[in-house]
């Protein structure tokens, strides 16, 4: 039995707060919300694919025809975002169909704008899906033979595709590449273009983190060669992380993300602390994986894990969560009620 808790509060007792539902709700600190959440989809060519991504339970790569019918079940759960990344048939070495006006991501925009003239529509900035090397800029090399990215020579390219994924409707486009001046770049293209209005959501902080795994089998965007070491984050640096958000504040970025999110809360809940602006996290394939495996043994409660994870998350600071369990978290939202 605790003793009395002495000094300013000698007589507060938390368990009296804890003994209903009610009560409980009454006094509760945090809430994920519907309208908190945006779900990753994948699309690809063809019509009437769906072609399951087995590490990733619950996830497929969508033509647009299943894409449409994917949307429309998320949108009844009360899912009111996407984030949407293409997955070409065509791959060269300058990512042309990423900023190709009828690529696959621009095609799969324009339908479902039509389709979903409420949706909030975020597109994946980047061209690792769109490299035949994989990589997520123009590949160079030194004079004496080594290979690496460009950052300078990719940031046109960059702006381009955030150009055409908002001449085809989307409401967000969202850098994920960590090029340095990326943001700067989309933000004056967009601009002289004439979408002033038109948001960026920075992966201001994404590290090269091996949380990554199922999704390169999900949007077939794994390296052929190296690793994204050299543009993406050290998963032991805090202080970069803030310096690379305020550098992407400045640039225009009007949300700025954190990627991964379990492994990095005390990296959102810096961000979030120090900025007070809008800020993203990104429940990534391989927690959102690790989670959907051990429910599948049986070892945990899915539902209760799920839920508590995302509750973290906007306990720690976040104001949107892209998770690929955002329809079962509404589902669980609804039934609360």
């Amino acid at each position: 039995m605790k003793s009395m808790m002495s000094g300013t509060f000698p007589f507060y007792r938390p368990r009296r707060l804890r003994q209903t539902n009610e009560l409980r709700a009454m006094v509760r600190e945090s809430h994920l919300r519907k309208e908190q959440l945006v779900l990753p989809l994948f699309v690809t060519e063809g019509t009437q694919k769906r072609v399951p991504v087995p590490s990733m339970p619950g996830v497929f790569q969508l033509s647009i025809d299943e894409l449409l019918a994917e949307t429309r079940s998320a949108w009844e759960t009360g899912v009111r975002a996407i984030l949407l990344f293409g997955i070409p048939d065509h791959k060269d070495e300058k990512g042309s169909s990423a900023y190709d006006p009828e690529g696959i991501t621009q095609r799969a925009v324009r339908a479902l704008r039509k389709e979903f003239p409420d949706l909030i529509i975020i597109t994946d900035v980047c061209l690792c899906e769109y490299t035949s090397h994989g990589h997520c800029g123009m590949i160079r090399k030194t004079p004496w033979g080594r290979t690496f990215v460009d950052n300078d020579s990719t940031l046109e390219i960059l702006a381009q595709t955030a150009l055409s994924h908002v001449m085809a409707g989307a409401d967000i486009v969202a850098p994920s590449d960590m090029m340095d001046g990326r943001i700067g770049a989309i933000r004056k293209t967009l601009d002289d273009a004439g979408f002033t209005d038109a948001v960026i959501m920075s992966y201001a902080a994404k590290y090269a983190s091996a949380f990554y795994g199922p999704f390169r089998d999900a949007a077939d965007s794994a390296p052929k060669f190296g690793d994204r070491r050299a543009y993406q984050m050290d998963p032991a640096n805090a202080e970069e992380a803030l310096r690379e958000v305020a550098m992407d504040i400045e640039e225009g970025a009007d949300i700025v993300m954190v990627k991964p999110g379990l492994a990095y809360l005390d990296i959102l809940n810096r961000v979030k602390n120090t900025f007070h602006y809008p800020t993203a996290v990104y429940m990534v394939s391989g927690e959102y994986a690790m989670i959907k495996a051990a429910g599948e043994k049986g070892w945990i409660d899915e539902d209760r894990i799920m839920m508590e994870s995302h509750l973290s998350m906007v306990r720690a600071g976040a104001d949107i969560i892209i998770t690929y369990a955002a329809p079962s978290i509404c589902k669980m939202l609804n039934n609360k009620k």
